[in-house]
């Protein structure tokens, strides 16, 4: 499968944005999908997770009442709703998908991952 993420830019403090992953293929639906984050200087970090059937969702605790996720199969896209963005959100987000993650906050668990959408909150 492949994924090509968008919806990220420059907002301030507080404010809000929503990320789009969109995946190609029929089988999208058969995916858990993840989102992760990488600031400069720093590793690869989870951010949000979601089963194929959406019945799981997991979050980091940095993010969780903040940032939601969900996904729309007949799209073949999964989302993250991002709230009260903090400073420290600022990052290159990815979205990952794999058939069966052993455990859906390590990264290296997917098989595959889109290129990346920049999000950078100012003060």
């Amino acid at each position: 499968v492949q994924l090509v993420e968008s919806g990220g830019g420059l907002v301030q403090a507080g404010d809000s944005l929503r990320l789009s992953c969109a995946g190609s293929g029929r089988t999208f639906h058969r995916y858990a999908m993840g989102w992760f984050r990488q600031a400069p200087g720093k590793e690869r970090e989870f951010v949000a997770g979601i089963s194929w059937n959406s019945g799981t969702r997991i979050y980091a605790d940095s993010v969780k009442g903040r940032f939601t996720i969900s996904r729309d199969d007949a799209k073949s896209t999964v989302f993250l709703e991002m709230n009260r963005l903090e400073l420290q959100d600022t990052a290159v987000y990815y979205c990952s998908a794999d058939e069966a993650p052993r455990d859906p906050r390590v990264d290296t668990d997917y098989d595959y991952w889109g290129q990346g959408t920049q999000v950078t909150v100012s003060s």
